[in-house]
């Protein structure tokens, strides 16, 4: 059977494998998009004004995380979602935590100024949470495109509203060389995203409507849900967070340009995972019966396959793309990139298993393994902090991933999902790749540690 044969079709390896290429091919537009816009901007802002950007990204994912109920996962799992009663109830509650959103971070403005001693806070924080209004206007649309793996029109218009967001931005710096500019672009592009998606989106457009029957659905899955995404933004922002204030702000925009390039592969491997898996563990469940199991496997073998040797590229070359790419401001980025890109690996190794609870149902047991990650991350980057300066912070995720690979095949075992054999083969390879990287990048990291107070 031919590789177009393959791709051609209904059938859930059809529509899965096209999904995957769609969603990687935007991804990899998209972030080609982003280091473009990034180089440009290195040149026309100043170290401190990236640093002062992520503290006010990480807050308004904070927001939306700590108010996610689970409605994109709901929708992707209910048996209900393609009901148009449920979906305009989903959209309805979603436009009610936006608004609150916005109204939140407005209050939270002027308290984050006085703990990051960073008076700009207070004006930037309320416009840039506009992004957070406009995105509960999202259609739900979206979401069922994913639902049925039908991601092409939808990749198109992605692509499109990374296009209208980037050069806004890059447009606005040149004219400004303000800090104004990266915050606009935000705006412009969750405004530009249901402009392009209202126009161009096919389907049925949203209605309000609060059907009682639809939001206790919502909320009896979500209760979980808003939990496990709390949790899930301590797990996954812990770093900025502390990092953002326990060093100075310009090491801090330095830290961000490592991140931006090593989590590369690991920001791929999440879209895939999360776009494409829940509806292939919804339609053949693992623990149903061997021949599922088998096929995730393969699936999994060759996810894997894929992003370790990315990783290892980052992790083997992260000083060099560093010193090609950017200016001498930003030279002990590259050493963040190594060790990042080396801490990183334990985690690729479990990008397709938590899936299986979601696809499930299972929000509970979930929200365990969220809570037991975002304990371990936090604990972990603190004493990293505390012993080793930045340099210890990097090494305090890459032990945090490990300590955590225990609760990820608790929930895997239950769901019937967890691989052994590709577990233990990509581990092999990953610790292999971490040794040569680290020692050929080592005096670069000895430097960063000088640096950076370790």
């Amino acid at each position: 059977m031919s590789a177009m044969t393959r791709l051609q079709g209904n059938s859930l390896a059809a529509r899965a494998t096209r999904s995957a290429l769609l969603t990687v091919g935007g991804f990899g537009f998209a972030q080609a998009l982003r280091l473009a816009s990034n180089l440009i901007l290195t040149r026309l802002l100043f170290p401190e004004a990236f640093g002062l950007m992520a503290l006010v990204l990480v807050w308004l994912m904070g927001l939306g995380l700590f108010s996610d109920v689970g409605i994109t996962p709901s929708i992707l799992h209910s048996k209900r979602g393609d009901d148009r009663d449920f979906l305009n109830t989903a959209w309805t509650m979603q436009i009610i935590r936006g608004v609150g959103l916005w109204i939140t971070a407005c209050l939270l403005a002027f308290p984050m100024a006085w703990v990051y001693d960073e008076p700009m806070l207070t004006q930037i924080l309320p416009v840039a949470a506009l992004l957070l209004l406009f995105n509960g206007f999202r259609p739900t649309r979206m979401i069922t495109a994913n639902r049925h793996l039908n991601l092409g029109r939808l990749t198109l218009l992605e692509a499109a509203v990374q296009v209208v967001g980037v050069s806004s931005g890059v447009i606005l710096a040149v004219l400004t060389g303000s800090i104004w500019s990266l915050v606009a672009a935000g705006v412009i592009g969750a405004a530009a995203e249901l402009v392009i998606y209202g126009l161009f989106l096919p389907g049925e457009r949203n209605r309000l409507r609060w059907e009682p029957k639809a939001v206790k659905e919502l909320f009896s899955f979500g209760k979980w849900m808003f939990l496990s995404t709390a949790c899930g933004f301590f797990f996954l922002q812990a770093d900025k967070l502390l990092i953002g204030k326990f060093i100075p702000l310009d090491a801090f925009g330095v830290y961000n340009i490592g991140f931006f390039l090593a989590a590369f592969p690991m920001m791929l491997g999440t879209m895939v995972t999360q776009k494409v898996l829940i509806p292939i563990y919804r339609e053949a469940p693992p623990r149903e019966n061997r021949a599922n199991f088998l096929k995730l496997r393969k699936m999994r073998f060759l996810a894997s396959a894929a992003l370790i040797p990315m990783v290892g590229i980052f992790a083997f070359l992260g000083v060099w793309i560093v010193g090609v790419l950017y200016d001498p401001r930003y030279v002990n980025a590259g050493a963040v990139v190594v060790v990042l890109a080396c801490a990183q690996i334990p985690a690729i190794l479990v990008l397709t298993y938590d899936q299986a609870a979601l696809a499930a149902g299972d929000s509970k047991r979930f929200f365990v393994l969220s809570a037991v990650r975002a304990v371990v991350m936090v604990v972990c980057l603190l004493v990293g902090l505390q012993s080793g300066g930045l340099l210890g912070a990097l090494v305090g995720q890459g032990v945090a991933y490990l300590m955590i690979y225990p609760g990820v095949v608790w929930l895997a075992r239950h769901m019937g999902a967890w691989d052994p054999l590709h577990d233990a083969v990509f581990a092999l390879i990953g610790l292999v790749l971490t040794a040569l990287a680290l020692g050929v990048n080592w005096p670069h990291i000895m430097a960063l540690a000088v640096q950076a107070g370790g």
